[in-house]
């Protein structure tokens, strides 16, 4: 299949396009770079440099035989969002409705969503499933939903399928290192790991030890990006076979705490990695687990890369090879 990733320079994007070029898609890569890195392209990828605001560009690029869309093209720092709501909604929203417009001109009947667990806000119970209610705490989270009630109707008047992809903590990198481009200014807990274990920051701040868990620190669901890269390509086989509307959640579903992500960082990297204790940050939930049970059942969905020596280990020498 013909396949067009938006965004695909970036984190996450570059390693979806090497999972679809893996799996014998043939790819293009459309990125207004202002994330997305040079060092993620890939030489089997035809690449164009638009913006997503660009119906025009939008339009002509999807008339090159595209048979199918993956979008990771969104701001996607949910603190950012709270004080640029203008900026989230034009890039997140207005850009997603000139991608359909020009997937309904031009045909193209199959898409990928890179969607958000942010959509659920505070959990009620856990794990989360996709039966969970939806009530954002932040407006990148709203946006999501937004885009995601977008396509619902795009399906039902303009018969494009889609698959939406609720991730929770996506960390580490292309186990192969055959992806080096390095997130900027992250503010992710591993890469702010990464940067003081290779001495790009002096400390790493640990924002509250006074949780209701076992060690007092928040716990997150980490998923390896290379597993997430591969339920993009199950999830574009399914919508490619059945069509309609997919909406799962993407997590390993085993939550790791911040001192355990930080005791498996200074013990896989052999690096001291300097701690000091902050303030809570507010709105941080003391646990967030994914349930990826639909996954699983729909998609054959199954981590094999999120365990946290191996997210460890392939962010350390990505961020290793970066430094040399």
């Amino acid at each position: 299949m013909r396949v067009l990733v938006i965004g695909g320079a970036g984190y996450i994007g570059s390693h979806v396009t090497r999972a679809l070029i893996d799996a014998g898609h043939e790819t293009g890569v459309y990125d207004n770079f202002t994330t997305g890195l040079d060092e993620n392209l890939f030489p089997e990828s035809t690449v164009y440099r638009c913006d997503i605001l660009d119906q025009g560009a939008l339009e002509e690029t999807m008339k090159n035989g595209y048979q199918a869309v993956v979008h990771l093209a969104a701001l996607k720092a949910a603190g950012e969002s709270m004080v640029k709501p203008e900026e989230y909604a034009t890039n997140n929203i207005t850009g997603t409705i000139n991608i359909l417009n020009a997937m309904a001109r031009n045909k193209i009947h199959r898409m990928v969503f890179s969607s958000s667990a942010a959509v659920y806000g505070e959990p009620e119970y856990l794990p989360l499933d996709e039966d969970h209610p939806t009530r954002p705490e932040n407006f990148y989270g709203f946006t999501k939903l937004e885009i995601e009630r977008l396509m619902r109707w795009y399906l039902q008047l303009r018969g494009i399928g889609f698959a939406s992809l609720r991730y929770f903590n996506a960390a580490g990198y292309d186990p192969d290192g055959r992806i080096t481009g390095l997130e900027r200014n992250p503010a992710n807990l591993l890469p702010v790991i990464m940067e003081v274990a290779t001495g790009v920051r002096s400390k790493l701040s640990i924002f509250g030890d006074d949780y209701p868990t076992p060690d007092g620190t928040c716990i997150r669901d980490y998923i390896h990006v290379t597993d997430l890269a591969d339920a993009h390509v199950a999830a574009l086989n399914h919508i490619d076979q059945h069509g309609g509307e997919l909406v799962v959640n993407l997590g390993s579903e085993s939550g790791l705490s911040v001192l355990e992500m930080l005791e498996t960082a200074r013990r896989v990297t052999g690096q001291e990695i300097p701690a000091e204790l902050a303030d809570r940050r507010p709105g941080d939930p003391a646990k967030l687990v994914a349930s990826s049970q639909r996954a699983r059942e729909l998609l054959g969905f199954s981590p094999r890369h999120s365990d946290a020596e191996t997210l460890v280990d392939t962010s350390y020498r990505a961020y290793c090879a970066a430094s040399q």
